[in-house]
């Protein structure tokens, strides 16, 4: 009996010894079996205290943990591919990832950031892609609206995602098509309640007010990410802050006849010299989107995500990591962005080969950065009104869905100062 807790006693100590010095190594290239899930198990185990680091442009963009038998539980039970690996082949994968001839970097994750999705009542997780990520990984976020955001609440996040937004006031142009539907007509009930609740004449100045707060928000350090419509409305919104661009069917009154010329674009965050479209019956805001007939066939819609230096531009890095680096394209409101409308001070992050076309982009503003990502759904091409949900277990590998959620544990990132 007590040669037997001898050797039980030997082996624990051995088994200890073995995963104390072991990682957890998630790699992010094709051999992984669901890469979504793969950012949950990331961004719970940075809640649990696990040190991690986002080994860039290694393999597709892998994550490297400290062992902890928690983890190595989660990956299996959630069918996420992981390798176990002693201190030693770590140490070997570091030096590759940080030797200066390889386009890699290792970024330090350091706390989960604290999420809030913008959304109106009665919001439903699978009306938005980033919210059907967030649900199937497993990453904890927080609804809030127009009363919370105008009183502060900010100030409890780190990461702000707006739903697909119509910042303009104009309740996403669907007037010409859906004034008579139902939810068409319960969703103007609620905005004007809100805005009359909130001291505001207008819903389209309550929408200012909103852009104003979240835009201070980014000036203090907060991270902001938009896709389809919350994109090109919210700078519209922002040039707009002093002129009434909203016809009498939104808000009782006619828009001013010189709006044109007196949009403000030093006010933007993205884009500038951008024409409106304030046709109450045309369901476009600007030039900024780009047309289904400048697209083309979908069979071709593609877009590429850039290149960047991990070791000197590690931020757009991040935002790009991927285990291909040419996604399917999808439509939405606002499905891509006219490239010369593009501020020189913002990055490109993905376009179409040699189009005009842009997907995808990055900037800074004040302390804090943006992320706008044209499209409503990476799996759905042509998302429309009353459409099913997309099943992302049909979907755990998508390369589109995967730079929403880039985006999601960017904030996690270790500060580091840019290299000279």
């Amino acid at each position: 009996m007590l040669k037997s807790i001898k050797i039980f006693t030997v082996l624990f100590f051995v088994f200890f010894k073995i995963h104390a010095q072991s990682k957890i190594l998630i790699p992010m290239d094709l051999n992984q079996t669901d890469h979504l899930k793969a950012y949950g198990i990331t961004f719970n185990a940075l809640k649990e205290n696990v040190v991690a680091d986002w080994l860039l442009n290694y393999r597709g963009g892998s994550f490297m943990l400290e062992y902890d038998q928690r983890v190595a539980m989660q990956c299996r039970l959630k069918g996420v591919s992981v390798e176990i690996i002693s201190q030693s082949q770590a140490v070997d994968i570091y030096s590759l990832v940080q030797s200066e001839d390889q386009n890699m970097e290792v970024v330090r994750l350091e706390k989960a950031p604290k999420i809030a999705v913008y959304v109106p009542p009665g919001f439903q997780p699978w009306d938005d892609a980033v919210t059907l990520a967030m649900e199937y990984a497993e990453v904890e976020y927080e609804k809030i609206w127009i009363e919370e955001i105008l009183r502060g609440d900010l100030e409890l996040y780190d990461w702000l995602h707006l739903h697909h937004e119509d910042f303009s006031g104009q309740y996403g142009k669907f007037y010409a098509n859906y004034r008579n539907t139902n939810w068409y007509v319960v969703q103007q009930d609620l905005y004007e309640k809100e805005a009359e609740k909130l001291g505001f004449k207008k819903v389209s100045n309550m929408e200012k007010a909103v852009v104003k707060t979240i835009t201070e928000y980014m000036g203090r350090g907060g991270f902001l990410f938009a896709m389809c419509s919350a994109t090109d409305t919210y700078d519209i919104a922002l040039s707009a802050l002093n002129v009434d661009i909203v016809d009498k069917m939104y808000d009782g009154d006619a828009p001013d006849p010189n709006a044109q010329e007196k949009l403000d674009f030093t006010s933007t965050l993205a884009f500038e010299k951008f024409k409106l479209d304030m046709n109450p019956y045309v369901y476009e805001y600007s030039d900024i989107d780009i047309q289904p007939a400048e697209i083309g066939n979908e069979q071709n819609d593609y877009f590429t995500l850039f290149d960047f230096s991990a070791k000197y531009d590690p931020v757009p890095t991040m935002l790009v990591q991927n285990h291909v680096n040419v996604v399917r394209g999808f439509m939405g409101q606002t499905t891509m962005f006219r490239k010369e409308l593009i501020k020189n001070s913002v990055k490109i992050l993905g376009e179409r080969g040699g189009s005009n076309q842009v997907k995808y982009i990055h900037g800074n503003f004040g302390r804090g950065t943006f992320t706008f990502y044209g499209g409503h759904d990476p799996e759905d091409y042509r998302h429309a009104v009353g459409d099913p949900p997309t099943d992302l277990t049909l979907h755990k590998n998508s390369p589109g869905y995967r730079l929403i959620l880039n985006n999601i544990l960017f904030p996690a990132a270790k500060k580091k100062k840019q290299k000279t």
